[in-house]
Protein backbone atom coordinates (compact mmCIF):
# COMPACT_ATOMS: atom_id res chain seq x y z
CA UNK A 1 0.00 0.00 0.00
CA UNK A 2 2.52 2.79 0.97
CA UNK A 3 4.42 1.73 -2.49
CA UNK A 4 0.84 2.79 -4.35
CA UNK A 5 0.89 5.89 -2.39
CA UNK A 6 4.52 6.81 -3.03
CA UNK A 7 3.90 5.97 -6.96
CA UNK A 8 0.50 8.29 -6.92
CA UNK A 9 1.75 11.04 -5.00
CA UNK A 10 4.76 11.06 -7.55
CA UNK A 11 2.38 10.84 -10.95
CA UNK A 12 0.30 13.65 -9.15
CA UNK A 13 3.16 15.74 -8.40
CA UNK A 14 4.35 15.21 -11.98
CA UNK A 15 0.81 16.18 -13.27
CA UNK A 16 0.77 18.84 -11.17
CA UNK A 17 3.92 20.17 -12.54
CA UNK A 18 3.31 19.48 -15.88
CA UNK A 19 0.47 21.68 -15.75
CA UNK A 20 1.41 24.49 -13.85
CA UNK A 21 4.77 24.51 -14.96
CA UNK A 22 5.12 23.15 -18.75
CA UNK A 23 1.61 23.78 -20.23
CA UNK A 24 1.68 27.25 -19.91
CA UNK A 25 5.59 27.46 -22.14
CA UNK A 26 3.42 25.25 -24.55
CA UNK A 27 0.10 27.07 -24.46
CA UNK A 28 1.69 30.35 -25.21
CA UNK A 29 3.90 31.90 -27.76
CA UNK A 30 5.73 35.30 -27.27
CA UNK A 31 6.04 37.91 -29.54
CA UNK A 32 7.41 41.30 -29.92
CA UNK A 33 5.83 44.46 -30.47
CA UNK A 34 6.57 45.77 -34.20
CA UNK A 35 8.70 48.75 -32.54
CA UNK A 36 10.39 49.28 -29.04
CA UNK A 37 8.52 51.64 -26.61
CA UNK A 38 9.22 53.44 -23.63
CA UNK A 39 6.44 54.83 -21.49
CA UNK A 40 8.59 56.65 -19.29
CA UNK A 41 11.09 57.88 -21.78
CA UNK A 42 7.87 59.49 -23.39
CA UNK A 43 6.34 60.74 -20.02
CA UNK A 44 9.14 62.33 -18.76
CA UNK A 45 10.49 63.90 -22.31
CA UNK A 46 6.90 65.28 -23.28
CA UNK A 47 5.46 66.48 -20.22
CA UNK A 48 2.59 63.48 -20.19
CA UNK A 49 1.20 63.10 -16.93
CA UNK A 50 -1.69 60.84 -18.30
CA UNK A 51 -2.42 57.63 -19.71
CA UNK A 52 -5.09 60.22 -21.80
CA UNK A 53 -3.07 62.17 -23.14
CA UNK A 54 -1.95 59.75 -25.79
CA UNK A 55 -4.76 56.87 -25.27
CA UNK A 56 -7.71 59.54 -25.49
CA UNK A 57 -11.58 58.54 -25.38
CA UNK A 58 -13.66 58.73 -28.35
CA UNK A 59 -16.87 61.21 -27.97
CA UNK A 60 -18.86 59.04 -27.35
CA UNK A 61 -16.96 57.53 -24.38
CA UNK A 62 -15.73 54.33 -26.20
CA UNK A 63 -11.91 54.00 -25.93
CA UNK A 64 -10.24 55.56 -28.56
CA UNK A 65 -7.47 53.01 -28.18
CA UNK A 66 -3.89 53.18 -29.14
CA UNK A 67 -2.73 56.33 -30.72
CA UNK A 68 -2.39 56.72 -34.36
CA UNK A 69 0.30 57.21 -35.91
CA UNK A 70 0.00 60.51 -36.75
CA UNK A 71 -0.27 61.12 -33.55
CA UNK A 72 3.38 59.80 -32.83
CA UNK A 73 4.01 62.16 -35.83
CA UNK A 74 3.97 65.82 -34.18
CA UNK A 75 6.90 64.67 -32.22
CA UNK A 76 8.72 62.29 -34.65
CA UNK A 77 8.40 63.52 -38.07
CA UNK A 78 12.13 63.04 -38.26
CA UNK A 79 14.26 61.22 -35.56
CA UNK A 80 15.16 63.16 -32.57
CA UNK A 81 17.61 60.83 -31.26
CA UNK A 82 19.98 58.19 -32.07
CA UNK A 83 17.89 54.30 -31.16
CA UNK A 84 16.96 52.32 -33.90
CA UNK A 85 13.28 52.18 -32.78
CA UNK A 86 12.69 55.86 -33.26
CA UNK A 87 14.26 55.38 -36.83
CA UNK A 88 11.88 52.61 -37.33
CA UNK A 89 8.90 54.53 -36.32
CA UNK A 90 10.02 57.13 -38.03
CA UNK A 91 11.09 55.31 -41.79
CA UNK A 92 8.44 52.23 -41.38
CA UNK A 93 5.55 54.27 -40.07
CA UNK A 94 5.33 58.00 -40.01
CA UNK A 95 6.75 58.89 -43.63
CA UNK A 96 5.00 55.79 -45.02
CA UNK A 97 1.81 57.24 -43.15
CA UNK A 98 0.93 53.67 -42.25
CA UNK A 99 0.00 52.63 -38.83
CA UNK A 100 2.24 50.63 -36.35
CA UNK A 101 0.66 47.40 -36.48
CA UNK A 102 0.74 47.13 -32.28
CA UNK A 103 -0.34 43.76 -30.35
CA UNK A 104 -3.24 44.59 -28.00
CA UNK A 105 -2.99 43.24 -24.58
CA UNK A 106 -6.31 43.94 -23.44
CA UNK A 107 -8.29 42.91 -26.34
CA UNK A 108 -11.78 41.38 -25.51
CA UNK A 109 -14.34 38.89 -27.09
CA UNK A 110 -16.60 40.31 -29.61
CA UNK A 111 -19.36 39.43 -27.35
CA UNK A 112 -17.90 41.91 -24.56
CA UNK A 113 -19.14 46.06 -24.08
CA UNK A 114 -16.65 47.70 -21.98
CA UNK A 115 -16.98 51.63 -21.39
CA UNK A 116 -13.59 52.94 -20.34
CA UNK A 117 -15.82 56.38 -19.97
CA UNK A 118 -17.89 54.79 -17.23
CA UNK A 119 -15.12 53.31 -15.20
CA UNK A 120 -12.74 56.02 -15.15
CA UNK A 121 -14.83 59.14 -15.36
CA UNK A 122 -18.16 58.12 -13.58
CA UNK A 123 -16.27 55.42 -11.53
CA UNK A 124 -13.13 57.25 -10.61
CA UNK A 125 -10.94 54.29 -11.40
CA UNK A 126 -7.34 54.89 -12.25
CA UNK A 127 -6.00 53.06 -15.39
CA UNK A 128 -2.96 51.15 -13.42
CA UNK A 129 -6.24 49.35 -11.40
CA UNK A 130 -6.76 47.29 -14.32
CA UNK A 131 -3.83 47.80 -16.74
CA UNK A 132 -0.79 47.96 -13.71
CA UNK A 133 1.85 50.52 -13.84
CA UNK A 134 2.31 50.19 -17.74
CA UNK A 135 3.27 54.06 -17.67
CA UNK A 136 6.17 53.91 -15.50
CA UNK A 137 8.05 51.40 -17.60
CA UNK A 138 10.61 51.82 -19.50
CA UNK A 139 9.93 48.92 -21.81
CA UNK A 140 6.94 47.23 -23.44
CA UNK A 141 6.95 43.68 -21.65
CA UNK A 142 6.90 40.61 -24.16
CA UNK A 143 3.23 39.93 -25.61
CA UNK A 144 2.50 36.20 -24.98
CA UNK A 145 -0.64 34.64 -27.21
CA UNK A 146 -2.67 31.72 -26.35
CA UNK A 147 -1.86 29.57 -28.83
CA UNK A 148 -5.45 28.29 -28.73
CA UNK A 149 -7.95 31.33 -28.08
CA UNK A 150 -5.57 33.98 -29.93
CA UNK A 151 -6.25 35.69 -27.21
CA UNK A 152 -3.53 38.02 -24.87
CA UNK A 153 -2.12 36.14 -21.66
CA UNK A 154 -2.93 39.30 -20.18
CA UNK A 155 -6.49 38.66 -20.03
CA UNK A 156 -5.99 35.38 -17.47
CA UNK A 157 -3.14 36.48 -15.90
CA UNK A 158 0.45 35.79 -15.13
CA UNK A 159 -0.64 32.40 -13.22
CA UNK A 160 -2.12 29.49 -14.53
CA UNK A 161 -3.54 28.80 -10.85
CA UNK A 162 -4.59 32.13 -10.27
CA UNK A 163 -3.14 32.09 -6.61
CA UNK A 164 -1.01 35.44 -5.26
CA UNK A 165 -1.86 37.84 -8.29
CA UNK A 166 -2.34 41.57 -8.24
CA UNK A 167 -5.96 42.92 -8.81
CA UNK A 168 -4.42 44.11 -12.11
CA UNK A 169 -3.38 40.66 -13.43
CA UNK A 170 -6.10 39.60 -15.27
CA UNK A 171 -9.26 40.90 -17.24
CA UNK A 172 -11.60 37.79 -17.34
CA UNK A 173 -15.43 37.79 -16.40
CA UNK A 174 -14.61 37.01 -12.72
CA UNK A 175 -11.67 39.51 -11.99
CA UNK A 176 -14.55 41.95 -13.29
CA UNK A 177 -17.45 40.46 -11.44
CA UNK A 178 -15.18 40.39 -8.13
CA UNK A 179 -14.32 44.29 -8.94
CA UNK A 180 -18.14 44.77 -8.77
CA UNK A 181 -18.98 42.91 -5.92
CA UNK A 182 -16.42 45.03 -4.04
CA UNK A 183 -17.61 48.28 -4.68
CA UNK A 184 -21.07 47.66 -4.59
CA UNK A 185 -22.17 47.92 -8.03
CA UNK A 186 -24.43 45.36 -9.95
CA UNK A 187 -24.15 45.85 -13.98
CA UNK A 188 -26.03 42.81 -14.92
CA UNK A 189 -25.30 40.54 -18.01
CA UNK A 190 -26.57 43.12 -20.83
CA UNK A 191 -24.57 45.65 -18.79
CA UNK A 192 -20.76 43.79 -20.09
CA UNK A 193 -22.39 41.47 -22.90
CA UNK A 194 -23.58 42.59 -26.33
Amino acid sequence: MPRTLLAFAIGFGAALAAGWGAFPRVLYQKKVQPIEFRHKTHAAKSGTSACGDCHALRDDGGFGGIPATASCAGCHGEPMGATKAEAALVNDYVKPHRETPWLVYARQPANVRFSHAIHTRLAGLKCAECHGAQGETDAVKPYEVNRISGYSRDIWGRSMSRLRRAPHEGMKMTDCEDCHRKRGVEAGCLGCHQ
